[in-house]
């Protein structure tokens, strides 16, 4: 049987701990998880290779869609080439074409970028128009796995395309469910056959600081990531 895998999205060096001391098998680093996750910066690559798990950087390099500009594409080229030169396992990358579906040009150069390394395909897939041509795209790109809400916001809400989805990668690509995963539907999609990967933020909201949140410097509904919640986790996926 394939070993389950457990991948906490953090963005902030104590998230990074309290993942690692949770027990994650894997994490995704980025900045701004409250707008899902931006490129992390060079320093956190650096402290986050020194971690004793893998840890897959995702590429994103503003808030919005996943269109990308020629500008853009050489701004994500050299944050692969920085997570590299860090040292992290991988990359998570996506880019899109104004129709939704995948724009395999443009992530054609991200994956020649990332050479070696793990390369994950994040939630500009839960935008395209066919699911099913895309992951067979996704497999030709070579990907490892596709990153998935099922095409909805949350992922509960999108069992059945990632019920359909995984079926079609089965033995070819992970399809790794993320988007409002945690331990109380974390077993929904474990019986999916084919996942054996989860994705999950597994945070707790934070007490608001009220005068961070009047300057604008905090948001209101923050979070962090929570080592019980982890533990929970990894405890459901056995």
């Amino acid at each position: 049987m394939q070993a389950r895998i457990l991948e906490v999205c953090v963005d902030d060096a104590d998230g990074l701990a309290a993942a690692i001391a949770g027990g994650a098998d894997r994490i995704e680093l980025c900045s701004a998880l409250g707008v899902g996750g931006l490129t992390p910066t060079r320093g956190f690559m650096q402290l986050a290779a020194r971690s004793p798990i893998p840890v897959n950087a995702i590429i994103r390099p503003r808030i919005g869609g996943f269109v990308y500009s020629d500008d853009e594409a050489a701004i994500m080229i050299a944050d692969i080439e920085a997570a590299c030169e860090a040292g992290l396992a991988g990359v998570v990358v996506g880019a899109s074409r104004s129709d939704g579906t995948l724009d395999r040009a443009v992530l054609e150069r991200l994956i020649k970028a990332a050479a070696t390394l793990d390369v994950t395909l994040h939630r500009a897939f839960d935008l395209v128009p066919d699911f099913d041509a895309a992951v067979e795209m996704a497999i030709d790109l070579g990907f490892s796995r596709i990153l998935t809400s099922g095409g909805a916001r949350h992922a509960e809400a999108g069992l059945p395309v990632l019920q359909r989805v995984a079926a079609a990668g089965r033995g070819r690509i992970s399809i790794m469910p993320g988007g409002g995963v945690r331990p109380g539907n974390a077993a929904a999609f474990l019986a999916i056959p084919g996942i054996f990967e989860l994705h999950a933020s597994c945070s707790q909201p934070m007490e608001p600081n009220a005068d961070l949140v009047d300057f604008g410097f905090s948001p209101a509904n923050a979070r962090r990531t929570d080592a019980d919640t982890v533990r929970q986790m990894k405890a459901i996926l056995g």
